[in-house]
């Protein structure tokens, strides 16, 4: 119910609007056999969220434990939001690809933006004493301290990401 008037919340004359729902994104999907999958999605922050989820689904469906699933969400977070932001500039035009293949004690993904590409080598070190205070610039810290393995190809446009499923850190099963 929508209220206006001094009983309203907010005050006099006010009237609270309803959400608008977002508006769909266009998400390619593909299974790419025993283990694999890809999406295509546009430069948009939903798409990331959704592509996020599915691949959680994904990972914890393949019995990963939640160390690795946690370290998983949050490196392909970092790096598909780096694919949309900083590859793609937010172009609505261009699109971000993200490639899994998850086996039982290994997962690759591969993360590929249309940008202009960059040098790992020129990303400043965020742990240095003149970058503790900026805002941003941690995201591939995160991304190398979280996976088992990460590089870049295609000009720094795509990003490889191997990350163990170490069953040693699994509870045993009694028999």
């Amino acid at each position: 119910m929508v209220m206006s008037g001094s009983n309203a919340r907010g005050g006099g004359g006010s009237k609270r609007r309803t959400a608008r729902p977002p508006t769909p994104v266009k998400i390619t999907r593909k299974s790419l056999g025993k283990g694999g999958a890809q999406w295509v999605i546009p430069s948009n922050y939903q798409a990331v969220r959704t592509v996020l989820h599915e691949l959680v689904i994904l990972v914890t469906a393949a019995h990963y434990n939640k160390d690795a699933v946690f370290a998983i969400k949050l490196a392909c977070e970092e790096s598909i939001i780096n694919a949309v932001k900083h590859g793609n500039k937010l172009d609505a035009k261009k699109h971000v690809t993200i490639e899994v293949w998850i086996k039982p004690d290994e997962m690759e993904v591969y993360i590929e933006d249309e940008g202009p590409g960059f040098s790992r080598e020129a990303v400043p070190d965020p742990t240095l004493e003149e970058n503790l205070e900026k805002c941003s610039g941690r995201g591939i810290l995160l991304i190398e301290s979280y996976m088992d393995g990460c590089s870049w190809d295609h000009g720094g446009r795509r990003l490889r990401m191997v990350k163990q499923n170490r069953t040693d850190t699994l509870p045993r099963r009694s028999s």
